[in-house]
């Protein structure tokens, strides 16, 4: 695609003018400087939701693509090796953040982002509660479930810790499966009425 400014300036000067025009970046460089700024935040993001940076950043650039991209896309846009696009595309399908497109006609693989928020809040709600709630659960019930009986003052006290622990991460799980089963309309009133 031909720079407009530079075209403006050839347009011009053939008319007889001489003008300087400035620089000024056209519609698609602001689109393309915003979207690269986005999804190198979006991947620094990742990393506090319990995904690496280039899995954050590969969700970022499919779920801001106006079209399903292929393997091949995805690693030029990221500047990234084909192993690094493969492992981290597959395990974006496997928490259902993308989603494998065929296009008749095409042997490539095609993917695409869930670009519903709500539906990526429910899903990224999900997969931590899988990978990092329910160990957590499993762990402080194991401890208490040892610990229960021991008839000192330091295993009343951890027995005691731990039993707590274990009903707050409990009922935070709770929340977490019922908000993420909420319609999103609702979910926001209730969210309005807690904030208020």
């Amino acid at each position: 695609m031909p720079d407009e400014s530079a075209t403006t300036q050839f347009f011009l000067a053939n008319l007889g003018f001489s003008v300087f025009i400035e620089n000024v970046p056209t519609e698609t460089e602001k689109l393309k400087h915003a979207r690269d700024e986005f999804v190198a935040q979006w991947g620094a993001l990742g990393t506090q939701w319990g995904i690496n940076r280039t899995m954050a950043q590969i969700h970022a650039l499919l779920m801001t693509a106006p079209l399903a991209l292929t393997t091949d896309d995805v690693m030029a846009e990221l500047e990234i090796s084909r192993g690094n696009a493969h492992s981290n595309l597959k395990e974006l399908v496997a928490w259902g953040l993308i989603r494998m497109v065929v296009k008749k006609g095409e042997r490539r693989e095609f993917f695409e982002a869930e670009k519903d928020v709500w539906q990526i809040f429910t899903i990224v709600a999900r997969e931590r509660k899988r990978r990092e709630i329910e160990p957590a659960l499993a762990i402080l019930s194991k401890c208490a479930a040892e610990s229960h009986g021991i008839d000192t003052p330091d295993g009343k006290a951890f027995y005691e810790q731990m039993r707590k622990l274990e009903e707050f991460v409990g009922l935070a799980s709770k929340m977490s499966d019922r908000v993420s089963t909420m319609k999103h309309g609702f979910a926001i009133q209730i969210a309005a009425k807690l904030l208020s």
